[in-house]
């Protein structure tokens, strides 16, 4: 789970745009990168070569 205040914060690394939480998948995705960050142990990794391609629509 990722706090509001914290999720308010962070961006994607590639477009500097909002992520959003999918919390059955435990992952910030951001839609307009295609990306999808893990979240390990409550903490986001937001590297881009831990991210892996989502098809957003």
């Amino acid at each position: 789970m990722i706090e509001p205040w914290l999720l308010e914060k962070l961006v994607c690394p590639v477009t500097r745009t909002p992520l959003r939480y999918d919390a059955p998948a435990d992952e910030l995705v951001s839609d307009e990168a295609g990306i999808a960050y893990p979240v390990r142990d409550g903490v986001p990794v937001l590297l881009v070569e831990a991210g892996r391609r989502v098809d957003v629509n």
